[in-house]
């Protein structure tokens, strides 16, 4: 396996997940030191296809992400780690464009209107908090070839 295989990332079961929202809760805490489904880089939303299911929006750190060719800044304020794979925001650097927000095909970075930057998941510094504590184990925390393979992406 090549090392981007072995990155970790989330992968979401949409039957396993209740929608109990502390995904969001435990995520905006450990951000923000308090309880705001505002404030969370991860949402979970009702499927308004299929009534009692939920959709978990999270950022999928991606391969060749969007969001980092659209910071016209540089250096980069959106940069790919090249050795976790996470997509990271540097809040000293953005200059709060939203360029990334509206670059991103699932709208993940979003404008922190009290800092005046984007900011988005950081996975908690490699422990995916959200994962951790989902009561559910809706998301779990798997490698990038486990996750392609789940959602049989080639």
């Amino acid at each position: 396996m090549t090392e981007a295989e072995l990155q970790k990332v989330l992968l979401y079961n949409p039957n396993k997940c209740s929608g109990c929202l502390y995904c969001m809760i435990v995520c905006s805490y450990s951000h923000y030191g308090e309880i705001s489904l505002d404030k969370a880089h991860l949402e979970v939303i009702r499927d308004p296809y299929n009534v009692g299911r939920f959709i978990n929006v999270h950022c999928a750190h991606c391969e060749y992400p969007y969001c980092e060719a659209a910071c016209p800044v540089e250096p980069k304020a959106i940069y790919k780690d090249e050795e976790t794979g996470f997509v990271l925001i540097n809040s000293a650097l953005c200059i709060g464009c939203r360029s990334c927000n509206y670059a991103c095909p699932i709208s993940i970075p979003h404008f922190d209107e009290t800092f005046r930057v984007s900011v988005k998941c950081d996975a908690c510094k490699g422990e995916f908090l959200c994962a951790k504590y989902c009561s559910t184990g809706a998301l779990q925390i798997v490698t990038r070839k486990e996750a392609m393979e789940a959602i049989k992406i080639e």
